[in-house]
């Protein structure tokens, strides 16, 4: 994809396919699915960002499109799909998403929204190497994408800024900055989608350090405590909004909580918690209480459940609240 404002991988992508294509004598086919990705892909964020909520392209993109959209129009013909995520498929008498052999470049979250249907025909040839052992095997095969730079950006939006993406989207609407602990005004937004909870950059206030902790909607209003170990930052307990087992579930049906890993965000350790299930409907798709305080936990996004080892990713679910909410109309 490009545009006025963006820059995008593609032309690079598709020289580097065709150079690998022709050295070992291979069909190279292109699947344009643009029009699917801005019709279901930009919606979702959009959507979110509108709504308070911090949404995850990534993520959405795995399962609407290239994983969604393209098994509509090429994969539905073929068994197997194989894919250069870090992660594993563990078949035998039951079949889950492991975790890949590089904790560090590990990718299962990005892919715990994923379908049973669309992960069981996935094949994840990497999953048991090491970054550096890709890229040493490339150097060996004189691969020209052997010391190429790891990707960046929004998915197929390429390397753009996410404020400078919601700015082209849905504009600028100043607001008041408040600091929650005093009610006081001490600086302007642009827009309340430009921020997420637990952010600390971009925010322009001196005195710090601030981070975001609430936002007003209805208001347009962004609430920051300040300091650098400031408590409202933080929190413990994780409500689900739903919860997505991916293949199979490892636990009694009969249980009441059980141990388990789990992870907020892409670049978040493997953090000790315990999961309770729900136990009626407005419970939605249960609670994760940590082992230890978790920051920045931001309705809209992702909670990703492994068992107590993090050897199998079990499923994920949206986080609706923690502890910190977004305030609706």
């Amino acid at each position: 994809m490009q545009g006025e404002d963006t820059t995008c991988t593609a032309e690079e992508d598709m020289e580097l396919s065709q150079s690998i294509a022709r050295k070992y004598g291979l069909h190279l086919e292109v699947v344009d699915l643009q029009e699917e990705y801005h019709k279901q892909v930009v919606g979702y964020m959009l959507d979110r960002a509108v709504r308070g909520l911090t949404p995850n392209s990534d993520v959405m993109c795995n399962r609407l499109i290239k994983f969604g959209a393209f098994e509509q129009v090429a994969g539905h013909a073929y068994d197997r799909i194989v894919t250069g995520h870090y992660a594993r498929m563990l078949r035998g008498e039951h079949t889950f998403l492991g975790t890949a052999a590089d904790p560090v470049k590990d990718q299962t979250d990005f892919l715990a929204q994923l379908l049973p249907a669309q992960l069981l025909k996935l094949e994840f040839p990497l999953g048991d190497l090491l970054k550096e052992e890709v890229r040493q095997i490339a150097r060996d095969a004189r691969l020209a994408s052997a010391r190429r730079k790891d990707s960046q950006g929004i998915c197929f939006l390429g390397k753009i800024n996410f404020a400078e993406f919601m700015r082209k989207q849905l504009g600028e609407r100043p607001g008041d900055v408040v600091d929650v602990a005093t009610g006081r005004v001490i600086g302007q937004h642009l827009g309340y989608w430009f921020h997420t909870i637990g952010q600390r950059k971009g925010l322009g206030l001196g005195g710090g350090p601030w981070f975001v902790v609430r936002k007003d909607i209805e208001h347009n209003i962004i609430y920051v405590a300040g300091g650098p170990d400031v408590t409202m930052q933080y929190g413990r307990e994780i409500h689900l909004s739903d919860f997505s087992i991916l293949t199979e579930n490892p636990w009694p049906r009969t249980m009441q909580s059980v141990p388990v890993t789990f992870k907020v965000r892409h670049t978040d350790p493997f953090r000790a918690g315990t999961y309770y299930p729900p136990q009626s409907a407005d419970e939605g798709g249960g609670r994760i209480v940590s082992e230890n305080p978790v920051q920045g936990i931001a309705p809209g996004q992702f909670c990703v459940i492994y068992d107590a080892t993090h050897r199998i990713c079990v499923g994920s679910g949206e986080i609706a609240s923690g502890n910190v909410q977004t305030i609706a109309p």
